[in-house]
């Protein structure tokens, strides 16, 4: 990350913002009329939000290419692990009981009996996810001649 310019910091910062929007509005982490929560956020739901948000944000920031190289493909397995670690996240940090596929599969006596326990151990998968998929995009770009 040393030879970043401003823009893969624009991108770090603007993405790292979306993120976290785009997950706290729908699980009521943020508060709007549209989305409402049964089950009040708990304690580590904010820390793993913003953390993947970072984490987010500095992945998408690998996806810019340095000033006067043209940007490579983006189709790789690092891709996926980025997005299945913003799934998780989203998982990890909903509530149990409002997740209409957790109530599909588990009703909501078994969302929180069985699904609420598992969140914050789906909070650490998701940061390990988005560390990982970051990880590998930036030992792709010391590796690659063009990024330096």
């Amino acid at each position: 990350m040393r030879w970043w310019g401003w823009r893969h910091w624009l991108v770090a910062g603007a993405s790292a913002v979306g993120a976290v929007v785009v997950v706290a509005v729908p699980t009521d982490l943020i508060d709007t009329p549209v989305f409402g929560r049964s089950i009040a956020p708990t304690w580590w739901s904010w820390p793993v939000l913003l953390a993947s948000g970072i984490l987010a944000g500095l992945l998408a920031a690998t996806y810019v290419a340095p000033a006067g190289v043209p940007p490579g493909p983006t189709a790789e397995p690092s891709a996926r692990w980025g997005a299945a670690g913003g799934l998780v996240t989203f998982f990890a940090v909903g509530c149990p009981v409002c997740n209409k596929l957790v109530l599909l599969a588990l009703g909501a006596s078994g969302a929180v009996q069985w699904f609420a326990p598992v969140q914050p151990l789906l909070g650490l998968a998701a940061l390990v996810l988005l560390g990982w998929a970051l990880r590998r995009r930036l030992a792709a770009a010391r590796a690659c001649p063009a990024a330096g």
